[in-house]
């Protein structure tokens, strides 16, 4: 399967990441660049987007990003840090780079650019790289 076929049968299933109106731009092994629009429904108490929208895109990335290559990869630790608040109608882009990759552990950083190209967090996350294929 190539990179682009696995991320949509992992989306087909992906219930959270249809609902955040996710749009994928890019698919590759060990790459995922997704674009989003924040929502009204997407705010919290202080009218800024909830520190968890962020965090769930930067983490479809990385799910994408690291099952490109055809192995079933699992998230084992995540991290995010938020450098500038989102409002409504805000356009979000995660970008992942994979940092190293070996047979078993992928670490993966995720940068969160608004529309006018700021960076509003930085996404750091692991994953196990199971035996099991997408094929």
């Amino acid at each position: 399967m190539t990179p682009s076929e696995i991320v949509d049968k992992m989306m087909n299933t992906d219930y959270f990441s249809q609902w955040l109106g996710i749009n994928r731009l890019q698919d590759g092994e060990g790459k995922s660049v997704l674009q989003m629009q924040i929502r009204k429904e997407m705010l919290n108490g202080f009218g800024i987007a909830h520190g968890g929208i962020t965090f769930s895109l930067a983490d479809s990335a990385l799910a994408f990003a690291a099952n490109g290559y055809g192995r079933q990869s699992v998230s084992i630790e995540t991290s995010i840090s938020h450098l500038k608040p989102l409002k409504e109608g805000d356009i979000i882009t995660a970008t992942a780079i994979e940092e190293n990759l070996t047979s078993r552990i992928g670490i993966y950083r995720i940068v969160i650019e608004n529309q006018a190209g700021e960076k509003v967090a930085i996404f750091k996350g692991t994953v196990y790289r199971t035996e099991k294929s997408w094929s």
